[in-house]
């Protein structure tokens, strides 16, 4: 299923706007404030052995690749602000339709912007876009057991506990456990 893409979703105090190639300074800047902030739990491409490193894409590149999943329907990426500021980002990813009509939740947030409920906003933005107008019917975020942090925004935006996912993404260059909190959309059925 296409989106109309762009998108702004509006919250009281963030909105969630894709990024614009405009946005290159913005965001390489609180990237590379918040590099060791945010590498324990980034994620990374496995080696299979007979490869090496792609270099990453330019912004320009991921602009243009994270507008092209969203027009199609497949991952809707946001830039999260508060007034003018870029704060952080948030992905409704792998989206399904059909019998699933899912998709799995991604963020990061600027350290300086921790511990202030904008995550959790974020987080509530988004499920409740995918919710009413996208109609899917199951939301997950995985993290990281460690991540305390992040364990507290699915908390309070009302995931519940599933399971345990061992070695399920490769974070910060290893398989990583992970554990998963699911939404369900009561209003499909």
């Amino acid at each position: 299923m296409k989106s109309s893409w762009p998108i702004e979703v509006k919250g009281h105090e963030i909105t969630l706007r894709p990024l614009r190639f405009r946005d290159r300074v913005k965001w390489n800047q609180v990237r590379a404030e918040n590099r060791e902030w945010l590498s324990p739990w980034e994620a990374t491409i496995p080696l299979s052995g007979e490869e090496s490193y792609k270099e990453l894409p330019s912004f320009f590149e991921m602009v243009k690749i994270l507008n092209f999943e969203a027009r199609n329907g497949r991952s809707l990426s946001f830039a999260i602000w508060q007034q003018s500021q870029l704060i952080g980002q948030i992905t409704l990813g792998g989206v399904m339709y059909g019998a699933m009509r899912g998709g799995h939740i991604g963020y990061w947030i600027d350290r300086n912007f921790a511990n202030r409920g904008y995550t959790t906003q974020a987080v509530e933005l988004l499920t409740q876009y995918a919710f009413t107008e996208l109609k899917l019917h199951r939301l997950e975020i995985n993290l990281r057991p460690e991540n305390a942090a992040s364990r507290r925004v699915a908390e309070k935006a009302g995931y519940v506990f599933e399971g345990e996912r061992p070695r399920y993404l490769h974070i910060d260059g290893q398989w990583r456990d992970h554990i998963t909190f699911v939404k369900e959309n009561s209003a499909i059925r």
